[in-house]
């Protein structure tokens, strides 16, 4: 009996050991967990008998909050493109998301419509059009669910497209998304509505990385920033700006990102809030290119139904179309006023002669044409003070030892001013025509760094692009020599300082410097402008002959002082 006992108990310890080494997983030991410890004493043969206690189990977790049912939707990700005269868009049913948004118009580098959408960032950052709202895990849904779409994504380019996706889930989400897009321009009609059980959710709709032109690699080339609109003033966040302060509200004309020739911005949002916040974005392996930094935000506006977002070109009048207000968005800078009649007239010559290069040539010519009866009197001036500034100097010689804060130093400027009376001469008439051309000199500038119409325009031989520098820096070489030429034939004004002399001589050099990384349509407009100027003054020496340069009194006769009845001290004495 006693051996059948412990014949049981062994064949129960085997049959229970192979069980748990075959057909029972071990359960891994709970992290810090010790052994029980050892009963005191010997186990009678009725504790030995029964069976160890099984091993602990994990604490139950709760059980998952099974995904809700799509009711609304579609079951497979697909693209939607639409083709206008001027945009190249697809759409995402993932999220009913702008994917893609190419301009017909504008190229990159490789010749091909140039994208605005960062798609290289859309795994990580969102794309236009995503919505935000209070409930994360209502967000999360909206951006990631499979939209049902509906409209005519196929219509003819002459035809306004409206498309719709709507999504509804048995937990009760429901949402809908509704574009428009004319026949032609860059404007993108919105309404957003998301609810939740019945109730309606604010929204903040999720723009991501916005413009940042890629070909865009010259020193002269604004990175993007953020816009914004709103009591009659523009105001332009760098993203030093944006670390300071990165969230805005305001009733805004409008609000969005710009870089030097395109613009996303949400087009009379009303009282909104914006959040923008930098972008930092890689080079691309293997190549010289050096970081960027794009600039992301995301708007909250006061409704999100009847919205209208711009995404394209910063075009004068495509802005103009749209807004008198917008084309502000165009740093033309201080003198936008004589920019505006430029910009009009550079478009009305390309349109006859189809080159910007040349237009550039045609318009300088007619700009400097018009210019010609100020300069002609300038140079005049600076002749007649150029041929009498060897008695100024004798004056200035005389009254050398005295301090300036000696009364008789006004003596000096008094004789000067009666030498200026009895010669005819208005030393400011020398400088009063030439500061009235800066204006222009300095809106050209303006209009040929900032407009838009000169990006990816060849002019022809070795320049491509007059929106990029010189890439075999000819131009520039060419208008530096032309200013050095132009510089040594201008007359010399009287009693200018040797010193200041040699430093005007220098002036050239250091613009042609400045001028290597400049537009090539910058360099074209000042060789052509530096070379006019020197066929003027051939010219104008033409016209009016060699400078007759005029010999001091001597010195007795500069001594004489007039006294009564118009004698000299010496004829009162001999009377």
């Amino acid at each position: 009996m006693e051996r059948r006992v412990l014949l049981s108990i062994f064949l129960a310890f085997l049959v229970l050991y192979v069980w748990q080494a075959l057909f029972v997983k071990p359960v891994p030991k709970p992290a810090g967990a010790s052994p029980a410890p050892a009963a005191a004493g010997s186990a009678s043969p009725a504790a030995i008998a029964t069976p160890p206690p099984a091993a602990p189990k994990a604490a139950p977790q709760p059980p998952a909050e099974p995904a809700a049912a799509t009711v609304v939707g579609e079951t497979s990700e697909r693209d939607v493109r639409v083709e206008t005269r001027d945009v190249l868009a697809v759409f995402t049913n993932r999220g009913a998301r702008i994917k893609s948004w190419r301009l017909k118009h504008f190229l990159d580098p490789a010749k091909q419509p140039l994208e605005l959408v960062a798609t290289a960032l859309a795994d990580s950052h969102p794309l236009p059009f995503s919505l935000k709202t209070p409930d994360d895990r209502t967000t999360a849904t909206i951006n990631t669910a499979l939209y049902r779409v509906s409209g005519a994504p196929n219509a003819p380019a002459e035809s306004p497209v409206d498309l719709t996706f709507e999504y509804r889930d048995s937990a009760g989400v429901r949402v809908s998304k509704r574009f428009h897009l004319d026949p032609s321009g860059y404007v993108i009609g919105f309404d957003a509505s998301v609810s939740n059980a019945d109730r309606q959710q604010p929204v903040t709709i999720e723009w991501g990385p916005a413009v940042g032109d890629i070909s865009a690699a010259s020193r002269y080339i604004t990175a993007p920033e953020g816009l914004t609109f709103a009591n009659g003033s523009v105001q332009r966040l760098a993203p030093k700006d944006i670390a300071k302060q990165a969230t805005y509200d305001s009733d805004f004309r409008y609000a969005g990102v710009d870089d030097h020739y395109f613009i996303t911005v949400a087009l009379f949002p009303g009282p909104s809030k914006i959040t923008y916040q930098p972008v930092g974005v890689p080079p691309p392996p293997n190549t010289k290119e050096q970081a960027r930094t794009l600039v992301a935000y995301s708007l909250e506006p006061a409704k999100s139904s009847g919205l209208r977002f711009f995404f394209g070109p910063k075009d004068f009048d495509v802005l103009a179309a749209i807004d008198r207000d917008l084309v502000r968005a165009i740093d033309f800078g201080w003198f936008s006023v004589l920019v505006v009649p430029l910009l009009r007239s550079l478009k009305w010559v390309n349109g006859y002669v189809g080159n910007y290069g040349w237009s550039i040539v045609i318009l300088t010519i007619m700009i400097n044409a018009i210019m010609f009866p100020l300069r002609h009197k300038s140079v005049v001036s600076m002749r007649k003070m150029q041929e009498i500034q060897p008695e100024v100097k004798a004056i200035q010689d005389r009254y050398a030892k005295l301090k300036t804060t000696d009364p008789a130093k006004q003596k000096m400027n008094q004789e000067l001013m009666t030498l200026y009376k009895e010669r005819g001469v208005n030393p400011a008439s020398g400088c009063v025509p030439m500061l009235l051309t800066f204006p222009v000199l300095y809106a050209f500038y303006a209009l040929l760094s900032k407009s838009i119409e000169l990006r990816g325009a060849p002019f022809g031989f070795w320049i491509h692009d007059l929106s990029m520098p010189d890439p075999l820096f000819i131009t520039p070489v060419l208008m530096g020599v032309s200013q050095l030429w132009m510089q040594r034939m201008t007359p010399t004004p009287a009693g200018s300082d040797p010193a200041q002399q040699k430093m005007m001589m220098f002036m050239p050099v250091m613009f042609t410097f400045f001028f290597l990384w400049a537009p090539a349509g910058l360099a074209i407009y000042y060789a052509v402008s530096n070379i006019w100027g020197i066929a003027q003054q051939y010219l104008t020496n033409y016209m009016i002959g060699p400078p007759n340069i005029r010999s001091p009194r001597p010195a007795a006769e500069r001594r004489m002082k007039r006294v009564g009845g118009g004698k000299t001290d010496a004829a009162a004495k001999e009377s």
